[in-house]
């Protein structure tokens, strides 16, 4: 054994002595209450004691002793005597243990710390290795074990240190991300108060105009109605003049002093102006005032003339097609399928002769359509049907175009490998590699597709209530793609699916 020096062991001595009452009576100093070493503790009239806090709050909730039920009244729970001997022990036993962990003694074996339990993560003296507590349990040396730890703590340093690194360069990514979004808000909000502001002139502009024809309306007719009012005043006083003449001569019952009379005031009076009627000369006038389609659809005619001058507008794709079986407008706006029961052989349809984007191969679906793989719709065959795509191809930008699908019983429309489906009254998103039931409440007679290349997105809507239908998440475009429509020869339904130009 070390050959100590008598500084070391008067200080284990010490220390000795403060802890004896520690592991003796450890059970003895804790709180019944809290399980902790007494804190101020006081005794009952019962003779048992508890931190002074524990039992002030156990007696506010009731009047009792909580190990005895012994009655405490209320004046007594307000000054109870302070347990002078327990807090002297306690005192000790806190100065004991901080005296021997100072020392690097065991408090309860008075053995030097000379090994460290892996188990429970603390010092250990030999005995404490050998007793109960520890059985079982691995041990290290304390200087292997600080080793050991030492090392581990300079890979979680290091490994720290990295994460930190790691975590500012996601700090700075993610600050500049929030920096980017709300600059991009910002953006987007100039850009639709610019655009609202711009239809907001427009109107502005037409109901000043629209309210301007009716003031000019409305003066031309009061101007008329005030000229036949002035000769209906007219008239009215030079008959009211006549009258007041005529009572008056009459009135007269002498004759020659009643032809004088008249003679004086009714000279310039004939017989024949007497006798005239003044209400066969005057009519009144009724101007009604009318703004013909703008009295009764002024928001629709607004809607069609902000047409003219919204920007973007729709794209106006244009069809061709040089299949027998398909019929194409003559303004390349509508495809009709010219196929009947005695030619069911599926035909290609293509615009301008190009070739489908992504590299679909041309449809020859006699058989039972690609779909049918996936478990879409309760048929196993699919009549032929005719794809089309557009001679317009999108490469980069946002694009917008509607296709009025009508009441047809089959019907694709889309972009190439990415469309939507209706079929048997069901419909269906329909990706390169997948197809996703949709659920609509009310059919759709127009088709709205807005393509998306910067979030490479690709969204319907019902045109007619511009309510969204779906939304696809595409991959990557590198390569241009062209609008995508797909219908089928369905005796006796020949109505065509058309693009929409407004």
């Amino acid at each position: 054994m070390e050959t100590e020096s008598e500084g070391e062991k008067q200080q284990q001595s010490e220390a000795a002595a403060a802890a004896m009452a520690s592991p003796s009576y450890s059970e003895d100093l804790d709180c019944p209450l809290c399980l902790t070493l007494f804190n101020s503790p006081v005794v009952l009239p019962c003779g048992h004691s508890f931190c002074s806090a524990c039992i002030t709050e156990a007696l506010n909730a009731r009047q009792q002793c909580p190990l005895c039920s012994f009655a405490v009244a209320a004046e007594e729970a307000k000054c109870l005597p302070t347990n002078l001997i327990l807090k002297s022990l306690v005192e000790k036993a806190k100065r004991g243990d901080q005296t021997a962990k100072v020392a690097g003694m065991c408090p309860e074996h008075e053995e030097k710390f000379k090994l460290f339990c892996l188990t429970d993560l603390q010092l250990a003296c030999i005995i404490c290795r050998d007793g109960e507590k520890h059985e079982g349990h691995k041990f290290k040396p304390i200087k292997e074990a600080a080793q050991s730890l030492r090392s581990d703590l300079e890979t979680v340093l290091q490994r720290a240190a990295e994460d930190i690194n790691a975590t500012e360069q996601l700090t700075k990514a993610q600050q500049e991300n929030i920096r980017v979004t709300g600059e991009k808000s910002m953006q987007l909000m100039v850009q639709i108060s610019r655009q609202f502001q711009e239809m907001h002139q427009f109107l502005r502009k037409r109901e000043d105009e629209i309210k301007n024809e009716l003031k000019c309306q409305e003066a031309d007719a009061v101007e008329k109605m005030k000229e036949a009012l002035t000769t209906m005043e007219t008239a009215l006083c030079e008959s009211k003049e006549l009258e007041s003449k005529a009572a008056s001569a009459l009135k007269i019952t002498d004759p020659e002093n009643f032809l004088r009379k008249w003679t004086e005031v009714g000279s310039t009076m004939t017989r024949e102006s007497l006798f005239r009627s003044r209400t066969n000369t005057l009519q009144v006038v009724n101007r009604t005032l009318s703004l013909m389609q703008y009295e009764s659809h002024l928001q629709l005619f607004m809607w069609k003339e902000m047409l003219q001058v919204i920007t973007p507008r729709e794209e106006r794709l244009t069809l061709q097609s040089s299949s027998p079986n398909v019929t194409v407008s003559d303004d390349g706006r509508s495809v009709f399928c010219a196929a009947t029961s005695n030619q069911p052989r599926a035909q290609t349809l293509t615009f301008s002769g190009s070739a489908p984007a992504f590299g679909i191969p041309s449809r020859d679906l006699s058989g039972p359509p690609s779909f049918g793989a996936f478990g879409f719709g309760n048929y196993s065959a699919s009549p032929s049907k005719y794809s089309t795509l557009s001679t317009t191809k999108f490469i980069d930008g946002q694009h917008y175009w509607e296709i009025n699908v009508g009441n047809r019983d089959f019907w694709e429309v889309g972009i190439d490998n990415n469309y939507l489906q209706y079929k048997q009254q069901e419909y269906a998103a329909c990706y390169y590699n997948r197809i996703q039931v949709v659920k609509l409440e009310k059919k759709p007679k127009k088709i709205g597709i807005y393509l998306n290349f910067s979030s490479n997105k690709l969204i319907f809507f019902n045109a007619d209530s511009m309510m969204k239908i779906h939304s696809m998440s595409l991959a990557v475009m590198s390569e241009p793609v062209s609008a995508y429509i797909s219908m089928t020869p369905r005796n006796p339904d020949y109505s065509p699916l058309t693009v929409c130009w407004f």
